[in-house]
């Protein structure tokens, strides 16, 4: 598809309501465009479905987010500090029924058939991010900042602290809250007036107004319509995108009142969906659900008709544009270094290899594109963009080159720290998005400049910290096989690497342990991993117990007598514990280890900090955690007197974590080796 209709594509879904079938949208693109008409009806098919552009419907047959929600109704709840202020902050509010081009301040809002008046309000930055937490909590400081120029500078002063005070665009809603009587708990009801142009009417329905059984239906719908979605689209795309493709899902009902706020099904109704960490960023799935890693990098294809080169980059799992390696070769263009060789090596590092006619191939393209930008190019007009382009071509290199070392390593998956490759997946994706963007024709705003690079400074800070315990698994990983050779067999190898997980939730431990421990001494090490203090009943499940008798006691519990080499022997490689009713920890057993003569049980990595024990459960203990970046009080103190005052959740410390357990190590290495 040519640019000019890819462009008559997008004004086609955003003006058409009516479903459309294959034919009608291809001959109103073929109107702006008469080029590759034979073709342009599979790439316009191609486009909208792995794009997500539109809902299908049909075979070849789709209707637009504007014709699906056109109409559409859909319930707020202020809170009581948006009624003390007299003001309502849009926020996510109106995902996903808002044309999702615009931003929540560019939205207008009617009542009685006139626009409320719009107000500003200064506010702390952490007052407003649940307002907008739908979008992800990572992507809410982004949203402020583009509200206007003085966020923007705010937020770009310092990428590692927030900005004492932001000011965001709000309703003005004295009129309506007086005149209608507004009380706390009371909720708005908005309408979908203009889904293109982001236009919404509002009305006031009180507290009483909905029975209890048409909020639980609704309640039904919504989690049918996110599980449809979960089957239909994945994990793998913006929680906006997921939201709009449960309220397609979950067809008219869920697009209609009586409901509950999307915000209040999320994170106070529904224990079948959750809000969970998808590496870096925040994904909606099935409560209590892990979600499994990729194999490989992920990469998004933006193009309907990959070109030679791209198809030729994605097959070696360099999953990029053309525009990516143009901005490979103008940054070659920027350091004076125009190297065939150099430039090939940072778009494919030497980890990857390519067979001599791709690298040919490639190689006579970027010679004809170094000498077309050389006609144009200036590094006088470069030397904003050109650091910062040098900089996320040197990070998007380094990525590529520790995912093909990872995927040619051999390394068992379960060594690799959770969500390895989702990781290194979206900092590639973010990098070559950047790269795209940081076109020297195109003369960047110095604020969008200042923006990318705070951006790039936290992906470099994020790619370091994962290298590194990427590293370090490799490195254990290595010396176990090494050590296996040089010393023995897997069965002469008494020791195991043992990771532990917190079931619903993105808390782990790993230690390294002989085989020869029980599960008693398993149970004692997971209490003081995760600080808790042995208050309820416990319990250990594998998947053989039944075929295994001998295993058992006399209440078909498994006997905590039994050594881990019990069930290493036996092929399995994965034990339950249950504690108490709410916690499940899932207990991986890795790979052998031969550990050095004077080496005892200890932990060798993990990832943030253990909830109290005494909470009933990962989703209430993530509602906690939200609950601590809520603006309402009640629920802000009483999440700080669960998890402790001064809990914070990405906080581990494998010291403190060693101290803990040193004791129940320093028992089982008297029992493994008396005196």
């Amino acid at each position: 598809m040519s640019p000019e209709q890819e462009e008559a594509l997008y004004e086609f879904l955003l003006d058409r309501t009516e479903p459309f079938t294959l034919k009608q949208v291809a001959s109103a693109v073929h109107a702006k465009d008469l080029r590759r008409f034979g073709r342009l009806s599979s790439d316009i098919a191609r486009l909208i479905r792995t794009q997500r552009l539109a809902f299908e419907v049909g075979v070849n047959k789709w209707i637009t987010r504007a014709g699906c929600f056109a109409g559409a109704r859909f319930a707020i709840t202020p809170t009581r500090i948006e009624l003390l202020n007299g003001i309502l902050i849009p926020g996510h509010r109106c995902v996903p029924f808002a044309n999702p081009t615009l931003l929540p301040f560019e939205w207008t809002f009617f009542w009685n058939d006139s626009p409320l008046p719009s107000t500003s309000t200064e506010a702390d930055p952490e007052e407003i991010y649940p307002y907008y937490s739908l979008y992800g909590e990572e992507f809410a400081p982004q949203y402020i900042a583009q509200e206007n120029s003085e966020n923007e500078k705010a937020f770009n002063a310092d990428p590692y602290e927030d900005p004492p005070e932001v000011s965001i665009t709000t309703l003005d809603m004295r009129r309506f809250y007086r005149e209608t009587g507004f009380v706390p708990g009371d909720k708005i009801v908005a309408r979908v007036r203009d889904w293109k142009n982001a236009a919404f009417t509002l009305e006031h329905v009180s507290n009483d107004e909905w029975s209890e059984s048409d909020l639980q239906e609704w309640l039904r719908v919504a989690e049918e319509g996110f599980t449809k979605s979960f089957e239909t689209v994945g994990i793998d795309c913006a929680t906006e995108e997921q939201i709009a493709w449960a309220f397609f899902c979950g067809g008219q009902r869920m697009r209609d009142v009586p409901s509950y706020p999307l915000d209040d099904f999320i994170y106070e109704k529904t224990d079948k969906i959750e809000t969970v960490q998808f590496g870096i960023e925040s994904r909606f799935w099935y409560a209590g659900k892990e979600i499994p890693d990729f194999k490989e990098l992920h990469g998004i294809h933006t193009q309907s008709d990959e070109t030679p080169i791209e198809a030729m980059l994605f097959q070696s799992d360099i999953p990029i544009s053309e525009f990516v390696v143009q901005s490979y070769v103008r940054d070659s263009l920027y350091r004076n270094d125009t190297d065939i060789t150099e430039i090939m090596q940072r778009i494919v590092p030497s980890s990857i290899k390519m067979s001599r006619w791709n690298l040919e191939m490639l190689a006579a393209y970027i010679i004809e594109t170094s000498e077309e930008f050389e006609k144009t190019y200036s590094i006088f007009s470069d030397q904003k963009t050109g650091p910062i382009r040098q900089r996320v071509a040197e990070l998007h290199t380094a990525v590529i080159d520790l995912a093909a070392r990872l995927k040619t390593s051999g390394i068992d998956a379960r060594w690799l720290p959770k969500h390895s490759f989702i990781i290194l997946s979206q900092i590639q994706q973010h990098a070559s998005l950047i790269m795209e963007n940081l076109d020297i024709d195109d003369e960047e705003h110095e604020g969008e400049l200042n923006a990318v690079d705070n951006s790039l400074e936290s992906m470099g800070d994020t790619f370091q910290d994962v290298k590194e315990m990427i590293d370090k698994s490799l490195d254990n990983y290595r010396r176990s096989n090494i050590t296996l050779v040089k010393f023995g067999s897997v069965q002469d190898a008494d020791w195991r690497s043992v990771q532990i997980s917190i079931g619903g939730t993105d808390i782990w431990r790993r230690l390294v342990a002989p085989s020869t421990i029980t599960l008693t001494d398993l149970h004692d090490l997971i209490q003081a991993l995760f600080s808790w203090k042995k208050l309820f009943e416990h319990c250990f499940i594998v998947d053989m117990q039944e075929s295994h008798g001998n295993w058992l006691d006399g209440d078909n519990s498994i006997k905590e007598t039994l050594p881990l080499s019990v069930f290493i022997d036996a092929g399995l490689s994965e034990i339950i514990y249950e504690y108490g009713t709410r916690w499940t920890v899932k207990i991986m057993l890795l790979s052998a280890y031969i550990a050095a003569s004077d080496e005892k049980t200890h932990c060798t990595m993990g990832e943030n900090a253990a909830p109290p024990e005494k909470i009933e459960g990962p989703l209430r203990f993530r509602r906690f955690i939200s609950a601590l970046e809520s603006t309402q009080m009640p629920e802000r103190e009483t999440a700080k007197e669960q998890l402790g005052g001064d809990f914070k959740l990405d906080e581990f410390d494998i010291h403190a974590c060693n101290e803990q357990i040193k004791r129940i190590a320093e028992r089982i290495h008297d029992v493994v080796s008396p005196g």
